[in-house]
């Protein structure tokens, strides 16, 4: 006989979604492998997630929900699961990034997650995370959703020049990362700029930082170390980053400047743009 493995619904978002799967996997009255068959995928891994040893990603979630008629439960599920993925010091911070109505954020290492690509994203998260790259990435990719909304966050990214020069997964992962920036700009809801080597010492040199505003909750200032977050709304801090962020804006290259700096690093240090990638910089 074979041993099932039971799940506490109630241990956490995952052992939830895999109890839930499976009950109505078989309300419908279909084994793993025919589950798998429909959604595209084999038995095995329908088992794995029902069992809570493999993470779901937003595509099965969608298609099981299409073949289950749950009506979006899984869909919606799926999103808090992929959440819980994040290490705990940072989920406070991607919880508060999903509810703000406008965000300002300064970053002198690496693009800002809700900006990345998926190759740029997991070239970065290999370095820590290597043994849970797959749920890393696809929480990564999830936080990005914010954008997708009908009415998205307001975003404004000062980004320092070294970002686009730090060689993130080899020249065509980056290459395909400054197209991404790139064909962003013009976004509505979107204000990116490059803070250039030649701007000198700035009030950005203490490390990156991120400001949230929301409509019903105090601003918001966030900055991280290696494995540790710090979120604060104390109005002084505020008060200070605020004014400091506002320098940033002062002495970064204007939105047009900053997308030639970017077109022109990308095609000197990672290659020219394919003819999918060419895109007129107003």
């Amino acid at each position: 006989m074979v041993h099932v493995r039971e799940l506490d619904p109630n241990a956490s978002p995952l052992d939830y979604f895999g109890y839930e799967l499976r009950r109505k996997r078989e309300e419908a009255g279909l084994t793993q492998k025919e589950l798998g068959r429909i959604v595209f995928c084999t038995g095995s891994l329908v088992g794995q997630i029902e069992t809570a040893l493999k993470v779901p990603q937003r595509e099965f979630a969608e298609r099981v929900d299409a073949a289950l008629l749950t009506d979006g439960f899984f869909s919606r599920l799926v999103g808090l699961v992929l959440r819980s993925q994040l290490p705990s010091w940072f989920q406070p911070f991607a919880e508060m990034e999903a509810r703000a109505d406008y965000i300002s954020t300064y970053q002198c290492q690496l693009v800002y997650g809700l900006l990345q690509t998926e190759s740029y994203a997991r070239a970065v998260l290999s370095v820590d995370h290597s043994e849970r790259l797959d749920q890393m990435v696809a929480a990564r990719l999830e936080r990005q959703r914010i954008l997708q909304r009908e009415q998205p966050p307001v975003l404004w990214a000062v980004l320092d020049e070294a970002v686009l020069h730090r060689q993130i997964g080899g020249p065509q992962v980056m290459r395909e990362q400054l197209a991404h920036l790139i064909d962003l700009f013009g976004r509505p809801w979107l204000e990116l700029q490059v803070l250039p080597f030649s701007t000198g010492e700035h009030t950005g040199m203490m490390g990156s930082f991120t400001l949230m505003r929301f409509d019903d909750h105090p601003d918001l200032h966030y900055s991280e170390n290696y494995d540790a977050g710090h979120m604060t709304a104390n109005p002084t801090v505020i008060r200070g980053r605020s004014v400091g962020y506002a320098r940033l804006q002062a002495e970064a290259l204007s939105p047009r400047e900053s997308a030639a700096l970017i077109t022109r690093v990308m095609e000197d240090r990672y290659g020219k743009q394919s003819g999918s990638e060419a895109r007129t910089v107003a």
